[in-house]
């Protein structure tokens, strides 16, 4: 018979505020974390329209004619949407998708 043995280790809890402070100081975490910022937009501006909406994700997902998984996949940002998945949703959920260059005037 052949003995295993474990180390356990201690576990100890950081909070939000500390473990953002820690990981915002390596260049590296922050540019991982701003190429990420439209999508994250995207997804919450989606996500409050739909719950303003009253509408559940399996609500949406029968209105536009997809699984119940798909939203949720999208919501939780581990999907890599089409444009034709976003113009849906973004119909459904009577938003406007706009593309405008860097630099235009407001």
């Amino acid at each position: 018979m052949v003995q295993v043995s474990k180390k356990v280790r201690k576990q100890e809890w950081v909070a939000q505020e500390e473990m953002d402070e820690i990981l915002f100081k390596k260049p590296s975490f922050k540019e991982a974390y701003d190429a990420l910022e439209l999508e994250f937009a995207i997804i919450n501006t989606m996500l409050d329209a739909r719950e303003k909406k009253g509408l559940t994700q399996a609500k949406l997902a029968k209105k536009i004619g997809l699984q119940q998984s798909a939203i949720a996949r999208f919501e939780s940002g581990r999907s890599n949407p089409t444009l034709a998945f976003v113009q849906k949703l973004t119909d459904a959920l009577d938003l406007r998708l706009t593309v405008v260059p860097r630099h235009a005037k407001r």
